[in-house]
């Protein structure tokens, strides 16, 4: 599994192939060797490199922080003290957005629980959104 051409690395990773090359020309990815015919080939470190990014970028982080941990990746012996403190500020980015997804919550049951007056012209919903602030 050492020669792998785009395509087939699209399919074992589940990730596109203009990502794939996207990733390539933000230098996360290292430039592919390329065949006669001047076809990307890849091998298992590129698929290992981009199921790490597909990974980091599914827990939300950006690809500035992405660009970051890969350049903490491909130094193993530096402290991992830059790595906890993305992660941390990651962490604290899904704390708020989880509050604010509850206060979301809330103001929805609460629109719900009011009840349904059988028109719209009445409707505690509609009542609701009409009073609230954009």
């Amino acid at each position: 599994m050492q020669n792998l051409m785009i395509g087939e690395v699209s399919r074992l990773t589940g990730v596109k192939v203009p990502t794939i090359r996207y990733y390539e020309g933000a230098g996360m990815l290292p430039a592919a060797r390329r065949s006669d015919s001047n076809r990307r080939i890849y091998d298992h470190k590129a698929l290992k490199r981009i199921a790490f990014i597909r990974h980091a970028r599914n827990l939300g982080f950006s690809m500035g922080d992405i660009k970051a941990l890969i350049a903490l990746q491909d130094n193993p012996d530096q402290s991992c003290k830059q790595a906890d403190t993305i992660a941390r500020a990651r962490l604290a980015e899904v704390e708020l957005r989880i509050r604010h997804l509850q206060s979301l919550q809330a103001e929805l049951q609460a629109m719900i629980g009011r009840g349904c007056r059988q028109r719209v012209s009445k409707c505690r919903v509609i009542e609701g959104l009409i009073g609230s602030p954009a």
